[in-house]
């Protein structure tokens, strides 16, 4: 089909469209997850930890403590505060990256084809729908032949209706019908190419209209949130029942039921893990974010954790590992090979099986392969002359070639020509044996060279001619076409296979054209599976196969779902990229599925959990690097949480039971939480990776958030904190010092602790190298807690608020010391940890 742009199709005006933009606004549909202001601060209103200041500052004020009182008001504001920058700077980054994965239509305007973002299409333009493409916006077909649109997105019917082009106003139609022009937003393209005029764009669309439909949608939680939200209700019911328990006690037993309540509150605060989920929402979206400016694009947040455990990446060749600019670069003929370089012209025994290849090939090409043959035959005599396309037959499961019949005014014969797999060319021109030998033994020689190779044919037979029943036709020859690698593909695979995961190249090409490629890339294979003896295996020999395979050719886009699963079966975790509509099974099916941005269709977007902006394999790479990373950096935040919380917990606990004076009022456990906050959600994100990140084995799919070793390393080096804070309290009291005075140096001793806390958890490996670490976060993050320590104490007032005391140097060595031994005793712990073998995380392939 032939899409030409007369003037009645030339589009708008720039101007018109950005005034009609302006008037009509962005062709979007209301985004019900995006959070406004308001909405933020009422989820973080109605977190426990505000609720438990509330409550604290309510205790306080029945107790004639007005000042204590409104002193964790203000905590209670710093605290609202952070936690809604933190989600106001979440929501800017979700609102790029939606903006980001916005589709990008091509659309005429004063003239001119221009690709940009769907988002700016208005009423009144002229944009192109194509097959795998979902129509941007509802529009009436202007131009166009044979296109075939699945509306099943309205409709709930899957069968495709077939559109019928015209430059008239017709009277409204539903979706569902067939020979009508008009085209929905959201229905799918399944076949032709054509121009259509737009007519409602985001909420005045029928799509639009059916957006209350839409919001009943409920995305299931990702593995790692359903694991947060239970080690949160695990931990938050022990502290509830601890804290109920400290209520009683105190209550029958010292002071009374309101400083019972105050200590059960104080409690309560230093036992909740309220940092998990803001951690984990903060760790995706920056994730997010993160992998965009690799070029890969998170449309589901689960594809972070699974890009550390991935064991097999399936990729395509032509445009993932090669730099999809195809050429012409060799022809045979009977009478021998010819081979030409880069921009020389094609000689001249190779114009004729160049020609048939131009007419065997899309008017408007989009893939590349049949963009080299416009670009081979570029400046030439217009090869269909007068000659009208009449059918075209694509590729199919039985027959892997294209066949385009054109019609001549005036001759009743149909000239044909096709192109495709050699061997099925071989049958299109019913070759004997002998001459089908000497072209496959041709093949062979040229796709040695890694080119990918089509057979050529033509002829002239009657118009009801069909692939599966017409006439022979004659061989002309065989072409090669050359696609260059991209120059970092093979350092990519390379960092697969240190990292331990299988790359396995899935290709339609000709066997021993996958295996040349496989070869320049590092990927070792000794034979490829092809399609047809994948056809023949069994599941159970496939199972037995495909542990050993690492190249895949002759394959249709179906077969892919076949190799994903049977690699599931094997307990593998599998990466799968696709870029057609027959891919988005695979893709759905795949532990991560990976569609192309550039080429691929909005099928097979809509069905991967990642998107890959410039179509390169290192950038896959690149992605999985940053996602051990993510993962990696995750875990140590969830282990600082963990451990951060036993001294808090235990000062506040111990003195109520051991009968001493209570040391941590909720002011003091407030100001931590200061600290604690943008340490684990900033800080921690913000860590490099570890050294030999690329250099281990994949995480196994089933190991926890918070693996048995790592909550009992957690729990180790908490209690070493509780020494450290415990000891120079029992130190301070023993030495007589007013009890100010002590709970001055013990809370000083503590907030060290926990920066000591801070540095063993930086690294799986060395405490002491992980000193060394450059991270400009985390010390502006430390050094402004100290300042704000310093602040407290200095100042009369709010010294008198938190019942702190002036310390000397010596009170300020012991609080130093105690830090210090906690270190130290934190850097043997792990030292000893390691020592019974390296920790997963660390396990190096050799």
């Amino acid at each position: 089909m032939d899409v030409t742009t007369p003037a009645e199709l030339a589009g708008l005006t720039q101007a018109l469209a950005e005034a009609r933009l302006e008037e009509e606004g962005p062709n979007r549909l209301p985004d019900r997850d995006r959070r406004s202001f308001g909405a933020i601060l009422l989820e973080v209103l109605r977190e426990p930890m505000f609720a438990l200041l509330l409550a604290a500052g309510a205790v306080y004020l029945a107790l004639g403590d007005p000042k204590e009182a409104w002193l964790l008001m203000v905590f209670a504001c710093l605290s609202i505060s952070i936690s809604v920058a933190q989600q106001l700077r979440s929501e800017r980054v979700l609102a790029a990256m939606r903006d980001l994965a916005a589709p990008v239509s091509t659309v005429m305007r004063d003239g001119k084809r221009l690709r940009l973002s769907s988002t700016l299409l208005v009423r009144g333009d002229i944009v192109e729908i194509a097959e795998g493409q979902r129509a941007p916006a509802d529009g009436l077909l202007r131009q166009g032949d044979e296109i075939e649109v699945d509306e099943s997105l309205l409709t709930g019917e899957s069968v495709p209706v077939r559109k019928r082009a015209t430059l008239g106003t017709p009277a409204p139609a539903a979706p569902g019908g067939d020979d009508t022009p008009f085209v929905f937003a959201g229905s799918l393209v399944v076949r032709g190419l054509g121009l259509a005029e737009v007519t409602a764009t985001g909420p005045r669309s029928a799509l639009g209209k059916l957006g209350h439909a839409l919001e009943s949608i409920v995305s299931q939680p990702s593995k790692l949130v359903r694991e947060t939200r239970r080690l949160v209700r695990l931990v938050g019911a022990a502290g509830f029942a601890v804290c109920l328990a400290v209520v009683v006690l105190f209550g029958l037993s010292r002071e009374g039921w309101l400083n019972g309540v105050l200590a059960g509150v104080a409690l309560g605060m230093a036992m909740l893990p309220e940092e998990f989920p803001l951690v984990l929402s903060v760790f995706m979206v920056m994730g997010t974010w993160r992998l965009s400016r690799a070029k890969v694009l998170t449309r589901q947040a689960s594809a972070i954790e699974a890009l550390g455990a991935a064991t097999v990446l399936c990729t395509d060749k032509t445009g993932t590992l090669t730099q999809n600019r195809m050429r012409l670069a060799a022809a045979w003929t009977p009478e021998g090979l010819g081979e030409w370089g880069t921009g020389e012209p094609l000689p001249a025994s190779a114009r004729p099986l160049a020609r048939a290849g131009l007419m065997a090939s899309a008017v408007h090409p989009f893939d590349p392969m049949e963009q080299a043959f416009h670009d081979a035959c570029a400046g030439w005599d217009a090869p269909a002359g007068e000659r009208t396309l009449e059918k075209a037959f694509g590729l199919s499961r039985e027959l892997m070639a294209v066949s385009q019949v054109w019609a001549e005014p005036g001759r009743a014969p149909r000239y044909i020509a096709a192109k495709g797999a050699p061997e099925a060319i071989i049958r299109l021109c019913a070759l004997a044996p002998g001459e089908a030998a000497k072209v496959l033994s041709a093949v062979e020689r040229m796709a040695a060279q890694g080119m990918r190779v089509l057979g050529v044919a033509e002829g002239f037979a009657p118009a009801s001619w069909t692939p599966a029943a017409g006439a022979p036709l004659n061989l002309l020859g065989l072409l090669g076409l050359a696609d260059p690698l991209r120059p970092d593909a093979a350092a990519a695979v390379a960092q697969c296979r240190a990292a331990g995961v299988r790359v396995a190249m899935i290709t339609g090409d000709y066997p021993a054209t996958a295996l040349a490629i496989a070869r320049q890339l590092g990927i070792q294979a000794g034979r490829a599976v092809t399609g047809a003896e994948l056809d023949r295996l069994t599941d159970a020999e496939l199972a037995g196969r495909i542990g050993e395979a690492r190249v895949f050719a002759r394959i249709l886009p179906e077969q892919k779902l076949r190799i994903v699963r049977a690699l599931q079966a094997a307990g593998e975790v599998v990466a799968m990229t696709g870029d057609g509509v027959n891919d988005a099974p695979a893709l759905k099916a795949a532990d991560i599925g990976i569609a192309m941005g550039g080429r691929g269709a909005d099928v097979a977007r809509a069905a991967a959990d990642l998107i890959l902006l410039n179509d390169d394999f290192a950038s896959i790479v690149g992605a999985m690097r940053l996602g051990r990373r993510i993962y990696d950096n995750l875990q140590k935040a969830m282990g600082f949480i963990l451990a951060v919380h036993v001294p808090i917990a235990g000062l506040a606990l111990a003195p109520l039971l051991l009968g001493l004076p209570v040391f941590l009022a909720p002011a003091q456990i407030a100001f931590l939480e200061m600290v604690i906050d943008p340490l684990c959600s900033i800080a921690f994100e913000m860590e490099p990776e570890e050294a030999g990140v690329m250099r281990r084995p994949p995480r196994a799919p089933d190991t926890p958030l918070l693996p048995r070793r790592r909550m009992v390393e957690g729990l180790g080096q908490g209690l070493l904190a509780l020494a450290a804070g415990g000891g120079v309290y029992a130190f301070t009291l023993w030495e007589g010092l007013g009890m100010d005075a002590v709970r001055t140096v013990t809370f000083l001793a503590l907030v060290l602790s926990v920066f000591a806390l801070v540095i063993a958890s930086r690294s799986f490996g060395s405490v002491v190298g992980a000193l060394l670490r450059p991270n400009l976060p985390l010390a502006l993050i430390l050094a402004g807690a100290l300042g704000a320590v310093a602040l407290v104490v200095g100042l009369p007032p709010l010294r008198a608020l938190f019942h702190f005391a002036l310390i000397g140097p010596a009170d300020v060595a012991v609080a130093v010391g105690a830090a210090g031994a906690a270190l130290l005793g934190l850097d043997l712990l792990r030292r000893a940890a390691n020592g019974k073998g390296r920790p997963p995380a660390l396990r190096i392939v050799e």
